[in-house]
């Protein structure tokens, strides 16, 4: 059977904009739930600044809690070279980093052009391939700017094609305000596609507008296999007005089923790493198709959820 690799980015992506801080000892849990249901690769934590992100100040207490898990490729973000010494000082064995693909968004983040983020990334990317560790090169806003508009797909192929001849494992494109619809994606992935192999690509989606899993299906549609996704949809973005939750991961999980894609993850165990997720932030958790899924749970345990 055909397999999606999915990326769980909730305990980073998911939390980092959390009203609520949510304790160590909590994320770590959730951490261990989510692999509890076979998610393999997560998203763990920031080595951004604590002032910036103070949700993400434990950065090295949770690489060092949960790289152990057996099975399981964690991961942190990591966007300039104080964040990649803190990655490497803990041993986080792969890293991510992000260039937005405007000029103003990337002033309004990092207050940098986009040639100085290049450099900046394409710095982090080279001295983490030198220590032996993987990189995932995003491209954010991929679609459209919270403050220019539309991107053209140009902008995205320029940056996704840099990251990926200094040596990124993955390029990621991040409809970060969730303002693509399917045909975009169409689009953007068949200029993307000639100069980079879809086994390089990951997408990575947010519901703002309800365009979430419609976006997944056109990328899957496309060729591409690798996906993020948010348990229970949480997620943001801090310096991006606009961006509501990420790609509910079991939303992603229920498509990949219906369309007879194997992902390893055991939907019971994934609502209660959701119901977990919900209850350290303190209120009721879930994508889309969530009550579905609890009544389907109910109907065959006779256990409600």
């Amino acid at each position: 059977m055909d397999r999606l690799l999915l990326t769980e980015v909730a305990p980073r992506d998911g939390l980092q904009n959390q009203p609520i801080l949510v304790s160590t000892a909590g994320k770590l849990e959730l951490i261990r739930q989510l692999a509890k249901a076979g998610l393999t690769r997560i998203e763990a934590a920031s080595f951004a600044s604590p002032k910036a992100v103070p949700q993400m100040a434990d950065a090295e207490e949770i690489v060092a809690g949960a790289r152990s898990l057996p099975g399981v490729e964690i991961s942190a973000l990591a966007m300039n070279g104080r964040g990649l010494d803190r990655a490497l000082a803990c041993g986080t064995p792969q890293i991510a980093t992000v260039v937005a693909a405007t000029e103003e968004m990337n002033r309004r983040n990092i207050n940098m052009t986009l040639d100085q983020a290049t450099a900046a990334a394409e710095e982090v990317i080279g001295r983490a391939l030198e220590a032996g560790v993987g990189v995932r090169a995003y491209v954010a806003v991929a679609f459209e700017c919270p403050f220019e508009g539309p991107v053209e797909p140009a902008a995205v192929v320029r940056l996704a094609e840099r990251f990926a001849a200094i040596g990124a494992g993955e390029v990621v494109i991040a409809d970060t305000i969730g303002a693509a619809a399917p045909g975009q994606v169409t689009g953007l992935l068949q200029a993307l596609l000639p100069s980079l192999p879809a086994e390089r690509i990951g997408m990575h989606f947010h519901d703002t507008r309800g365009f979430g899993v419609a976006n997944a299906h056109a990328a899957i549609e496309a060729g591409i296999r690798r996906l993020d996704a948010s348990a229970g949809g949480i997620g943001g973005c801090p310096f991006a007005p606009g961006a509501a939750g990420n790609l509910a991961t079991e939303d992603l999980v229920l498509l990949a089923e219906k369309s007879g894609l194997a992902t390893g993850v055991d939907l019971p165990a994934l609502i209660e790493a959701v119901d977990v997720a919900g209850h350290l932030l303190g209120r009721p958790l879930g994508g889309r198709a969530m009550p579905w899924l609890r009544r389907s749970h109910a109907q065959s345990t006779g256990i409600p959820r």
